[in-house]
C-alpha cells in the first residue's frame, strides 16, 4: 500500500502503460496567419499606389479652388477690414478642404481595394502616404492659384469701399490628414467585409484509444 496523497502533493504522472496517451502537438498555422516577410512585389505595388494617389492631389487642389468660399475684404483708405466679420467664410475654406479630402480618400480606398483585394500592411501604408502627399499637393496648388497678390496694393487698386477677395489659405493644417485617415478607414473596412478569409484551423487528430486487456480465462475452463 502507498501513503494517501495530501492536498499539497501533485497527482502522479500517468504514462502510456496506464492506458493514457499524450495528445500530439498542434500543427503550425497555415495561410495568412503564418508570419512571413514582405515581398518585393508588395513594396512595388505600395510605391505605385502612393504615387498614383499623390497625383490625385491636383484634382483636389482644383476642386478646392473652385468650391471654397472666399473671404471678402474692404478698405476705407487707411486700413483693410473683412466686409462681413460674422461670416463663416473664414473657416469655410478649411471645412471644404476636409470634406473634399474625405470624399476623395474614400474613393481612392475603393479603387485600391478593387485593384488588389488581398490588402496587406504595405498597401495600406502606401495608401496613407499617397493620401498625405495628395493633400500637400492640393494645399500648395490651391494656395498658389488662389493668391490675389499683396492685400494693401490690391486695396489701393480697387479703391475705398470696394470689396475684393482675400487670397485662399488653409488655416487648420490638420485638414491635411482627412484624406489619409478616410482612405485607411475605408480600405480596412472593405478588407474586413469583403476580403479573403483565413482558412479554418485543422482539427486535432483523435488520440489512439488504449488497447483493452484480454479477459483472463476463468478457473476450470479449458
Amino acid at each position: 500500500m502507498t501513503a494517501p496523497l495530501t492536498p499539497h502533493d501533485p497527482p502522479p504522472a500517468r504514462t502510456a502503460a496506464d492506458g493514457c496517451h499524450r495528445l500530439p502537438a498542434p500543427p503550425p498555422p497555415e495561410g495568412p496567419a503564418r508570419n512571413r516577410s514582405v515581398t518585393t512585389r508588395e513594396l512595388v505595388e505600395a510605391a505605385l499606389v502612393a504615387l498614383a494617389v499623390g497625383l490625385l492631389g491636383i484634382a483636389l487642389g482644383l476642386l478646392w479652388l473652385w468650391l471654397a468660399p472666399r473671404v471678402e475684404l474692404v478698405s476705407d483708405g487707411r486700413a483693410v477690414y473683412m466686409k462681413n466679420s460674422e461670416a463663416e467664410d473664414a473657416i469655410g475654406a478649411d471645412g471644404r478642404f476636409v470634406l473634399l479630402g474625405l470624399a476623395l480618400g474614400a474613393l481612392s480606398a475603393v479603387a485600391v481595394f478593387l485593384f488588389r483585394r488581398q490588402g496587406g500592411i504595405p498597401l495600406v501604408l502606401g495608401l496613407a502616404v499617397g493620401g498625405l502627399l495628395a493633400s500637400v499637393v492640393a494645399w500648395r496648388l490651391g494656395v498658389h492659384l488662389g493668391h490675389e497678390g499683396d492685400i494693401l496694393r490690391r486695396a489701393r487698386e480697387v479703391g475705398p469701399g470696394v470689396a475684393f477677395d482675400k487670397s485662399l489659405e488653409l488655416r487648420a493644417k490638420g485638414a491635411l490628414l482627412a484624406w489619409p485617415a478616410a482612405a485607411m478607414a475605408v480600405h480596412l473596412a472593405l478588407t474586413g467585409l469583403f476580403g479573403p478569409r483565413d482558412p479554418e484551423p485543422q482539427p486535432y487528430p483523435e488520440p489512439p484509444r488504449p488497447a483493452q486487456p484480454a479477459a483472463p480465462d476463468g478457473p476450470g475452463l479449458h
